[in-house]
């Protein structure tokens, strides 16, 4: 499957692995996390 959702690179992002964090967890607002829950909001639209 390909997905139009594109995911920023942005710090927040980088640096919640070194958290043991999810993006979601560490920073819900920053880039990232909109991005993954972007993506997460068309795979279930796709499969639904």
């Amino acid at each position: 499957m390909v997905f139009k959702t594109i995911i920023q690179r942005n710090v927040r992002l980088s640096e919640a692995p070194s958290y043991g964090e999810s993006i979601i967890n560490y920073d819900a607002g920053s880039k990232g996390a909109t991005n993954y829950l972007s993506l997460a909001r068309e795979v279930i639209t796709k499969n639904a």
